[in-house]
Formats: structure tokens, C-alpha cells, sequence
């Protein structure tokens, strides 16, 4: 089975230190940064979306490769042999892994968002996904959307593809260490599911929760102030669907 890395990277933060962990795995691997680098692994490609880097670099995977692994630059892996074994399955199409993160809010939203998804796929973790070759060139081009990772999700959920939340295999990283930051992180990332959603064809299940999500999400409150941000952010993302954001990264002001 040949496993070929497409690693994302808005500039140079990382980059060497990723080289140096995946060249410590043995794997291929191309690094798209939005910075120009002198190495034969890193092609510069201008900042326009996770979306963007991934359609551009799987231009330039070789064509017989047998797993595509999409991963973040400011990740550490952890235990890579265990989504490996699950990918390795026929009727496998897409693995993605556990994030961990050693501070912040997300700490706490973590563990929510794991515990459902370990009953039916609703989100995915871009920061390490596997996905089988041959399913993922039917995917691409991926269109414009800032949960890209949730994106390909749907659309392998949408052809009854098997997908698999492996926890044995993990990430380690770096997300929001404040309610504020965590506000606008959720914002992004729900406005783009709500995206995603748009272009794909789910499961009703997973319809039937982000149908619900915004006034559900009202539970959160019980967090505290954790939770006030996170229904604010979640609220923020949905409004910008609705309102007709259609951009593929996040700006700021990309409605108001």
C-alpha cells in the first residue's frame, strides 16, 4: 500500500520540523505553503484555503499512490500505524484521527464532539485524514469551503463510503487558548460545514443535526463562559451561511 503525505502550510512556521517527522517515518510527502521555501518537498502555492492547497497538490501526487494522508503542518503524529491498519481495509474509504490539544477551550469541546462522533460521523479532523486514492480523485476538485476536511467527509458519506474515527492514532497541536479566540474558530469552521452541508448529500442523521444544531446549541450554556462563546461562534457561522458566505478561507469581514 503506498502512502503519500499532502501537507498544508500557510507559511513557514513548522515546515522543518515536519520535514524532519515525516522524513523520521519514512514517508513521501509534499509540503504546500503559502510561503516560497528552497526544498524539492515544498511548492509554493498563494493562500487561498485549505480547499485551494488541496486541489493544487493533488495535481502533483504521484498517480500510484494507494492512500492520500491530508495533514496540517503544526500537528505532531502519534501511533500512525493504527489508522494505517484501519485504511488498509477494502471497504475503508476515509480514516481520520483524534486531536489533542494540551490547553484552551477545545480541551473541553473535544471531549463533547468525540463522544458523538463516536456513535455517527458528523464532523471530521482535517489536521490527519486518510483517504483512499481512488475515492479522493472523484472528490476533486473540492469546492470552495472553509471546512474542506468536512467536505470530504460528506461527499464519501454521501457514496455510502465506510469512515472511521480512529482514537488510537492521535494528533497533538496547538488550537485557541482564550473564549474569544475559540468564538471566532467556531464561526469558521461552522459556517463552513453549513458549507459543506450545501454541496453534499449526507446521511438524514447528519442532516437532522446540523438542522437542529443552532437551537441545541443553547445547551452549551451550561459551560459557562466557554460555553456562551461557543454558541456565539456557532450562531456567528450559521447566520454567515444564511447570509450567503460562499468564500473558501476566513477573513474577518468576510459578511459583515
Amino acid at each position: 500500500m503506498k502512502t503519500f503525505f499532502l501537507v498544508l502550510a500557510r507559511d513557514e512556521k513548522y515546515v522543518p520540523e515536519k520535514i524532519e517527522e515525516l522524513e523520521n517515518l519514512g514517508m513521501p510527502y509534499l509540503i504546500v505553503c503559502g510561503q516560497e521555501l528552497n526544498h524539492p518537498n515544498v511548492v509554493y502555492r498563494e493562500p487561498k484555503g485549505k480547499y485551494d492547497a488541496i486541489n493544487f497538490g493533488f495535481r502533483l501526487i504521484p498517480t500510484d499512490t494507494d492512500v492520500v494522508v491530508l495533514n496540517d503542518v503544526d500537528t505532531r503524529i502519534r501511533n500512525f500505524e493504527a489508522a494505517l491498519r484501519w485504511i488498509d481495509s477494502k471497504d475503508v474509504a476515509l480514516v481520520f484521527a483524534k486531536v489533542c490539544v494540551r490547553e484552551g477551550p477545545q480541551r473541553l469541546f473535544y471531549g463533547i464532539l468525540d463522544y458523538v462522533r463516536r456513535r455517527f460521523p458528523i464532523v471530521a479532523s482535517g489536521e490527519l485524514m486518510l483517504v483512499k486514492y481512488s475515492i479522493l480523485k472523484k472528490i476533486i476538485p473540492i469546492k470552495p469551503c472553509k471546512a474542506e476536511d468536512t467536505y470530504v467527509l460528506f461527499k464519501i458519506l454521501e457514496c455510502r463510503g465506510k469512515t472511521v474515527f480512529c482514537e488510537e492514532c492521535y494528533v497533538e497541536t496547538e488550537r485557541t487558548t482564550t473564549a474569544e479566540e475559540e468564538k471566532t474558530y467556531k464561526r469558521r469552521t461552522v459556517g463552513g460545514i453549513y458549507q459543506a452541508l450545501a454541496y453534499t448529500n449526507p446521511p438524514s442523521a447528519v442532516k437532522f443535526f446540523y438542522a437542529i444544531l443552532p437551537m441545541a446549541s443553547l445547551l452549551l450554556l451550561v459551560s459557562g463562559k466557554k460555553g456562551y462563546f461557543w454558541v456565539s461562534g456557532i450562531l456567528h457561522g450559521f447566520t454567515d451561511y444564511v447570509l450567503g458566505d460562499k468564500t473558501g478561507s476566513w477573513t474577518p469581514n468576510c459578511i459583515e
